[in-house]
């Protein structure tokens, strides 16, 4: 394992294609996972050396190569030079911060995306690099760590009947880009259930972690649209490519993943209007708030300065003060205190000012 580094800036000075990782190191150790199949046969197993991969190249079968973790620098250069893969392709796949992509070379076509996902406690939003290489009878994967993302794909393999096991490696990555596709309609269904939350505390009881919420919320669908967007330039290449490694009976699969693709993009649209709704909201919910604290201490202060006013006239210390001989002064006084708060608040009402 070599060293890592965390941003593409400090690559300056570097010449193209050199093989350095860059970014987050989200697995210690690569994992090799082998599924090798055809109409009649499927075999999985876990390597750990790139001869082992070798070996497949002598059956006649669909290979897929799914190699998660980036951290084993001198693999992904075995496998490069074995299979011819252009050192830039492998910088590629080695930088993370890439946009999604597709490249097409004379043996083997390069496409890139993002794998997003929902953690399942709080609010935080993972982002992994995932680069498919499609070769005539191989399909490689990498991705940056360890998880069940591709599991979906693996029973597709052991239950087909034949539709899928008969099918090219062009299927397969089909497939695999399907299934990325469609783990970020799960993620759609995890942010509208966040907004319906975060609607329904700011009708109730609006807060600064309720602000805070909707502001990180707003700053995660720029980051996933500008992950998501550019699928959609990726996948026109695909439907426009005139590579042979691509069957003209398999466009019409990836047509399908350009329709969700579509959709999605339309959605997280959908959510981020929302979310600049759900700012209005919040802004106005605390307004009305305010208006309602100023209502109440407008009515306050209004009541008590008239009665203020006339303690204060009795609170002087004049000598002539024909009220304070009066027998009934006191009592006069208090309903004088009692009617007019009483007589202000009627007031209040019939103006409905409360």
């Amino acid at each position: 394992m070599s060293e890592s580094l965390r941003s593409a800036s400090r690559k300056a000075g570097l010449p193209p294609g050199s093989l350095v990782h860059v970014g987050e190191v989200r697995e210690t150790e690569t994992r090799i996972s082998i599924v090798d199949y055809n109409k009649d046969t499927l075999e999985e197993q876990t390597v750990e050396s790139i001869a082992q991969i070798l070996q497949c190249r002598e059956k006649d079968t669909v290979t897929w190569v799914n190699i998660e973790g980036l951290g084993n620098i001198d693999l992904i250069g075995a496998i490069g030079e074995a299979f011819n893969i252009h050192p830039l392709v492998l910088e590629d796949i080695l930088n993370t911060h890439q946009r999604p992509k597709l490249e097409e070379y004379d043996d083997y076509s390069y496409c890139v995306l993002k794998g997003i996902s929902l953690a399942e406690n709080g609010f935080s939003v993972d982002y992994e690099q995932i680069s498919i290489l499609l070769l005539n009878d191989f399909v490689f994967t990498f991705k940056e760590k360890q998880d069940e993302l591709f599991e979906p794909v693996r029973r597709r393999l052991r239950s087909s009947k034949g539709h899928f096991r008969s099918q090219g490696a062009d299927y397969l990555a089909y497939v695999i880009l399907d299934t990325i596709v469609d783990s970020y309609f799960t993620l759609q269904d995890s942010i509208d259930d966040i907004i319906d939350s975060i609607e329904e505390e700011l009708l109730t009881d609006p807060t600064k972690v309720t602000m805070a919420t909707i502001q990180r919320l707003k700053h995660e669908l720029i980051i996933i649209r500008r992950s998501i967007s550019p699928l959609r330039e990726m996948l026109n290449a695909i439907l426009r490519s005139e590579s042979p490694l691509i069957e003209e009976k398999t466009l019409i699969y990836f047509r399908d993943i350009f329709d969700h693709v579509l959709r999605i993009s339309e959605s997280i649209e959908s959510s981020r209007d929302m979310v600049a709704g759900l700012l209005d909201i919040y802004m106005t919910t605390i307004s009305n708030k305010m208006n309602e604290i100023m209502i109440f201490l407008t009515v306050f202060a209004s009541i008590f300065i008239p009665l203020t006013f006339i303690a204060g006239i009795y609170g002087m210390n004049f000598e002539y003060m024909p009220e304070l001989k009066w027998k009934w002064a006191y009592p006069a006084l208090w309903v004088a205190f009692i009617a007019i708060p009483v007589i202000l608040l009627g007031y209040f009402k019939k103006k409905k000012w409360l």
